[in-house]
């Protein structure tokens, strides 16, 4: 785990994460049943799955998007300081990835993949079909996210973040999964914080054990929503989960729409309830997780209490399902105001 901050911070989160451009697009749930998905899952597909089900899709919109780099996206909407690693290729997505990610305010400069059209990794995908209730339903191409490697690592910016936030994404891919370990070591050697997103049930399914060892031997903060939960400790009994997981770490953060957030402090001594903010209407619930992080995140990094981290989560969460797309449309900051909620 952490230990004490040697000197104060240049960001306030750091996020290491694949970095993926959006394809979103309105479906019948119909569709999903013909295609063979599963409703709101995220499944990993290839090349010529991605671009088949692209041609499949309606007419959608492009969005830079990736879970970390949305969180990211969202802290610079708070006016807070994010720095990114992640890989994109040398290519047109790659450029729109990178300046999106940069025009919020987000410190990026991981090199890109050079020789992504020789092997035919381009910039990562991610076919998103949202039904008429807001559900997502993800395909995702890694492409050249999945080559993030050790070696695009900065140590001299992870060490630079008061948290260093990580997603669970990560853990499908080899060499994305050393540079997600070499990350934390990074950030625990330089004195800061380590939070995981668990990211997905079936991520969770997929590799549960190693990620309750990288949790338990690494993680200081833990946000997850109930499947994810569920998953982790095999169980439906969620005051049990949410329970443990509060003991395992120093802050864990669990989501459960439209009934708010669970929130842990003290290795679970802190219990606090965090309503969700209301919403007019559910348009697309891409993003809601990954903005939510994005005002927890920055509230423990700024050394708020536990429930106002909860509360700026909660309105950046409420604000990003109002609309298309996983990113703020509206300033998170002047929200945050409007609420009467410090940063």
């Amino acid at each position: 785990m952490a230990t004490a901050m040697t000197q104060n911070p240049t960001y306030d989160v750091c996020a290491v994460g694949n970095a993926i451009v959006d394809v979103l697009a309105p479906c019948e749930p119909a569709f999903l049943e013909a295609e063979g998905l599963t409703a709101g899952s995220m499944q990993l597909v290839d090349a010529d799955r991605s671009a088949a089900l692209y041609a499949a899709m309606q007419a959608g919109v492009e969005a830079s998007g990736g879970s970390a780099g949305n969180t990211v996206a969202g802290v610079g909407s708070f006016g807070g300081r994010a720095a990114y690693i992640g890989k994109v290729a040398d290519d047109q997505l790659g450029s729109v990835f990178s300046h999106d990610i940069r025009a919020v305010g987000v410190h990026f400069e991981t090199p890109p993949l050079t020789d992504g059209a020789a092997t035919g990794l381009a910039t990562g995908v991610c076919m998103i079909n949202v039904t008429p209730d807001g559900q997502r339903t993800m395909c995702t191409f890694l492409g050249a996210a999945n080559q993030l490697s050790v070696a695009d690592i900065d140590a001299g910016v992870i060490g630079a973040a008061a948290i260093v936030y990580l997603e669970g994404y990560l853990f499908d891919p080899a060499p994305a999964r050393a540079a997600f370990e070499a990350a934390a070591a990074a950030a625990h050697a330089a004195g800061r914080k380590v939070a995981i997103t668990l990211s997905d049930s079936f991520v969770v399914h997929r590799w549960r054990a190693e990620l309750l060892a990288f949790i338990e031997a690494s993680a200081d903060i833990v946000l997850a929503n109930e499947a994810e939960l569920a998953a982790l400790f095999e169980t439906e009994d969620f005051d049990a989960a949410a329970a443990h997981l509060g003991r395992i770490v120093d802050i864990a953060a669990v989501t459960r729409g439209a009934a708010g957030s669970v929130v842990f402090g003290n290795g679970g001594a802190e219990r606090v309830e965090v309503a969700a903010c209301p919403v007019d209407k559910v348009v697309d619930t891409t993003g809601a997780g990954d903005q939510y992080a994005a005002g927890f995140l920055l509230g423990v990094a700024r050394g708020l209490s536990l429930e106002d981290a909860g509360k700026l989560g909660s309105l950046a969460a409420a604000e990003v399902i109002a609309h298309w797309g996983p990113r703020p449309m509206t300033s998170l900051e002047a929200l945050a105001k409007e609420a009467g909620l410090r940063l």
